[in-house]
């Protein structure tokens, strides 16, 4: 669920192009005009194209003969990916992807909390407390990583892969909260890893749920109180 990566004018018309369907410019069961956009945007159609490749590997655009390239109906997008959500907050959505968010972890990070205090071994703690010790530091990058490391901690393994649906999210939610607030991270976060490090799966649970009550909190802050 990575962002895509390219670079220079494929990268820009991928970006433009996802830009423009995500926030409805480019409205669900709309045909594509090729020829047009390609002239409005100054790109051939290769690379026209190339980018309409990407698209439809995120679940936006899809084509058929006799109809041509058409935008997908919005079940059809992939919505966890890094780029979608993006684009989502950049056309004015982020509020309901955090309360997505938020929602989704409130289901997973209590239970794995729990899981984690009576399965975790000693390099899980080591990951978990060396996430924190980063946090000072970056703390995006830092919260990504213990939020990687509670759900390894649990030895699940598909339950360990929920860090491919919630880190997208999670890292827009981060990055917008980190820049409007200077509260530290890492109390609540250690609450929690002392829980797990006492194989307390009650107290786990209930240190997780008090980050995601603060977590929710300074989301609203950050977005004007509309997350």
């Amino acid at each position: 669920m990575s962002a895509y990566s390219g670079r220079g004018l494929h990268g820009q018309t991928v970006a433009t192009l996802g830009a423009r369907i995500v926030a409805g410019t480019i409205s669900e069961g709309e045909v594509i005009d090729l020829g047009a956009l390609g002239r409005e945007l100054d790109v051939s159609m290769t690379a026209l194209r190339e980018a309409l490749k990407v698209l439809a590997a995120k679940g936006l655009v899809a084509a058929k003969q006799k109809r041509g390239t058409y935008v997908r109906e919005r079940a059809h997008w992939n919505l966890l990916d890094s780029d979608v959500i993006r684009w989502r907050s950049e056309a004015g959505d982020t509020a309901a992807v955090l309360r997505d968010l938020a929602e989704v972890r409130a289901v997973i990070e209590p239970a794995a909390a729990s899981m984690a205090a009576l399965r975790r071994d000693e390099a899980d703690l080591a990951e978990l407390e060396a996430a924190l010790a980063e946090m000072a530091v970056d703390a995006v990058a830092a919260d990504l990583r213990w939020h990687r490391a509670l759900l390894r901690a649990t030895h699940n393994e598909m339950l360990a892969r929920m860090d491919v649906f919630i880190e997208p999210a999670l890292r827009l939610r981060d990055e917008l909260v980190h820049e409007t607030t200077a509260d530290d991270p890492e109390p609540s976060h250690r609450a929690v890893v002392e829980a797990v490090r006492a194989g307390d799966p009650a107290k786990a649970a209930e240190a997780v749920t008090s980050l995601l009550h603060k977590s929710a909190e300074d989301a609203m802050d950050a977005t004007g109180g509309k997350a």
